[in-house]
């Protein structure tokens, strides 16, 4: 029997409304009787707390049939201030359930009830305890056969576990505590098994930068060391795989995941604060854990996620305008399947898309079809049942333009969110997850599909109680398992409700602003494009940016909003400096001389690959005084080696002297600017026509002078050399200038006449006999030397 409060927003008619509140009434009488006579043996208030806890930490079978024996464990803690005494701990059996919201009642109730709660086994399947004192937990196992618990029919029935006992300030026995959990009864095959898809959920946190190192490997740089935590033994990851392989389920994996283990499997970095990487030690791990889901994987359907898990919401509603950003989604998709099969060798779909918590409006379907899946993983939460359908519908709903939403189960999906870690936490969650199943699945003779989609990255203990609850229900007698594509294939229930809600989903303020999409394709995609355009390899680049700017839409950084912005702010950084490795080297001031010379520029390249399609244009500020080439700026292009540095020379002209301001600029082959510009003084110093004639006339009047100086020597002393009496002391004058000896006659001024040729200086014996007398006044002879 179902009933249609278990589906949100169902109006149930006039007449069952009546039937309901009927049957109220009948169940509340029995409740008022037992708490108006307050039998001994079942006290029938509720307590206003329990004085005591009682945990159930495991049941088994957890789905029992004819024959076998129910063992309950778990412990009884006594919070009080008092001791208990005569304490005893029973097995109750409760009510059968017969729809799921009832089993949601249950569940959510904290105190006894008498009545309600169910009577007790009793006899020899009790567990006494003389005292508990305050503070102190003590231990119960209770067995019993399953035929003593006096099950009816087929469905899912209430069991609790109460602890009674006496006080001394309440000195009569009572139930001091009570905890709650279901039975599955399904001894039989049922007539139509339950078609379950249970996705397994390989997906974690962004854990790889855009940062590569320089060398041929690009060595891949992480943000820090948590994934080698999750793959190792007893991490969230390994547990996943270990517990994984041995279940019928459908493997849902997000590629980067894999890409970002496979990088470990080699030489990686870690990113340190201080900018400086050091080495990673995860190898090892790497190797083992993809060896392990290789094998794991074998014989399993396998969905590929686009690569990082894009969060489909954020782009509908705040980032699908932003030019590029559907596109990287598109890429995004392309690369999983190449991921997934290189690394895991195997194949996989990527016709799936999983919005975050299977949430979707319009523009969420939109947005997940485009980059080309036809089918949407979405939670029955988001599209809930509208009609008068009496039980839970199949998963597949075509909901138009040739998609089909696969609904996955709310109730069963979010059974096992919370802490784990707890044994009794655990045990409730899986008899719970059974309860719900099986009561789906007695809803009706009609054979339907169900869909489990847990979260997204559960964790370690949440990954064993999920695979104990798989086991459980894969060796029951009402469900079994079935592949993802399989369910989303089948034929859909004419009446369930296929509309896909108009308002948005819940959890708004947790999707990526707008202002992260625009940062992504102004900051990063502009600046990359244009990167990509001088590079003769570009998929040195174009593959870690690529994938970095997907991680940076990923659903991880939902609630992360600093640690996404930072990881944006990382990636936006280390392009700048990339791009920054290629520029023109700065320049002090530069001196010409003359009317025309040539200018050399200087660019260099840092990075390993070399570069080209590059344009350097100098500029001159002031093309009246100082022209480049013909014109007030010249280009020419540029290609430069890995590692090397190219000078250009330009040629100038100028007409007037002093500084000139002049500017470098790069520029791609399409005519974008490139790094920054730089500025440089040019200083002419041109000498003018006139100056270079004075200079030149002055050279010449010396070199003129310094020949007749020469020339007159040389006829004084052949003249003397005639002269009798002469030649000895020319010879020794000769002698001493070119020995340099200063003992002979002393040099004299030029234009002074020697003292011993003046008319008053006495008569030496060796002066020849003048021509003429002092005094005559008549002319000289031919050759003769006149005294003045």
């Amino acid at each position: 029997m179902a009933e249609a409060a278990d589906f949100p927003g169902l109006t149930p008619s006039p007449a069952r409304r009546w039937f309901r509140r009927a049957g109220v009434l009948l169940t509340g009488a029995p409740l008022l009787a037992g708490l108006l006579q307050l039998p001994a043996s079942e006290p029938a208030y509720a307590a206003a707390s329990d004085q005591v806890v009682v945990s159930v930490d495991s049941l088994t079978p957890s789905a029992p049939t004819d024959g076998d024996t129910l063992t309950v464990s778990g412990t009884v803690l006594n919070k009080g201030k008092q001791a208990v005494t005569a304490a005893h701990v029973d097995l109750r059996v409760g009510q059968r359930l017969t729809t799921r919201s009832g089993i949601d009642d249950v569940a959510a109730r904290t105190d006894y009830v008498s009545g309600a709660d169910g009577t007790a086994v009793g006899g020899k399947y009790v567990e006494k305890f003389p005292k508990i004192a305050p503070g102190v937990a003590q231990s119960f196992n209770i067995s019993v056969p399953v035929d003593k618990l006096d099950l009816g029919q087929d469905g899912v029935y209430q069991i609790g576990l109460s602890l009674s006992g006496e006080t001394a300030a309440e000195p009569y026995e009572r139930v001091l505590g009570i905890q709650r959990t279901f039975l599955p009864w399904q001894p039989e095959e049922a007539d139509t098994r339950t078609r379950t898809s249970f996705l397994w959920p390989l997906i974690s946190t962004v854990h790889m930068t855009a940062e590569t190192g320089p060398g041929e490997q690009q060595t891949p740089v992480f943000l820090n060391e948590d994934l080698a935590s999750e793959i190792s033994p007893g991490g969230r990851l390994e547990q996943m795989v270990s517990l994984g392989k041995d279940l019928d389920i459908t493997w849902v994996i997000d590629p980067d995941l894999l890409a970002s283990v496979d990088a470990m499997t080699g030489s990686y970095g870690i990113h340190n604060a201080d900018d400086t990487n050091t080495p990673g030690t995860g190898q090892a791990v790497a190797k083992h854990w993809l060896a392990e889901l290789q094998d794991a994987v074998v014989g399993k359907e396998v969905v590929a996620l686009p690569f990082a898990d894009p969060d489909l919401a954020s782009i509908a509603h705040n980032g699908k305008n932003v030019p590029g950003i559907l596109n990287h989604l598109k890429s995004a998709t392309d690369v999983a399947v190449s991921t997934v099969s290189t690394i895991l060798h195997t194949t996989s779909s990527t016709d799936f898309a999983w919005p975050a918590s299977g949430a979707v409006d319009p523009s969420i379907i939109k947005v997940a079809t485009s980059a080309g899946a036809d089918k949407v993983i979405v939670r029955s939460d988001s599209l809930k049942e509208t009609g008068d359908l009496p039980y839970t519908p199949s998963a597949a709903r075509p909901v138009g333009g040739g998609t089909t939403a696969v609904v996955a189960d709310m109730r069963l999906s979010t059974a096992f969110q919370g802490d784990m870690t707890n044994a009794g936490s655990s045990t409730l969650s899986v008899q719970k997850f059974l309860a719900q199943s099986l009561t789906a699945t007695l809803q009706t003779k009609k054979q339907r599909t169900v869909v489990v989609a847990p979260q997204r990255m559960p964790s370690a203990s949440q990954a064993r109680t999920m695979a104990e609850a798989i086991t459980d229900l894969q060796n029951s007698n009402w469900s079994q398992p079935q592949d993802l594509t399989a369910t989303a294939d089948t034929k859909p229930d004419p009446g369930a409700n296929t509309k896909v809600p108009s308002p948005p989903p819940a959890r708004r303020d947790q999707e990526l602003p707008e202002s992260a999409f625009t940062e992504i394709a102004n900051k990063q995609d502009k600046p990359l494009d244009q990167f990509k355009i001088i590079l003769t390899d570009k998929t040195r680049v174009e593959t870690p940016f690529g994938r970095a700017i997907n991680r940076e839409m990923s659903t991880s950084w939902r609630g992360r909003s600093s640690a996404a912005q930072g990881f944006r702010n990382g990636v936006k950084s280390y392009l700048l400096k990339l791009t920054e490795q290629v520029k023109v080297i700065y320049k002090s001031e530069t001196k010409l001389s003359g009317g025309s010379a040539t200018i050399p520029v200087t660019v260099q390249n840092n990075l390993v690959q070399p570069v080209d399609n590059l344009v350097l244009r100098v500029t001159s500020e002031n093309p009246t005084r100082l022209k480049i080439g013909d014109d007030d700026y010249q280009e020419q292009s540029v290609a430069v080696s890995g590692g090397h540095s190219q000078s250009v020379k330009f040629p100038t002209s100028s007409n007037a002297n002093g500084p000139i301001t002049v500017t470098a600029q790069l520029y791609t082959k399409d005519g974008q600017k490139y790094g920054k510009k730089v500025s440089f003084e040019v200083r002419v110093t041109e000498f003018t026509a006139m100056a270079m004639l004075v200079i030149g006339g002055g050279f010449l009047l010396l070199v003129l002078a310094g020949l007749r100086m020469y020339t007159q020597r040389k006829r004084a002393a052949a003249r003397r050399a005639e002269e009798p009496g002469n030649e000895q002391e020319d010879e020794a004058t000769e002698e001493n200038a070119g020995t340099g000896d200063h003992d002979g006659p002393e040099r004299r001024p030029q234009g002074e006449s020697d003292p011993a040729s003046r008319a008053d200086a006495p008569e030496q014996p060796s002066d020849p006999t003048p021509d003429t007398a002092p005094d005559s006044a008549g002319p000289s002879g031919t050759g003769e030397r006149v005294d003045r």
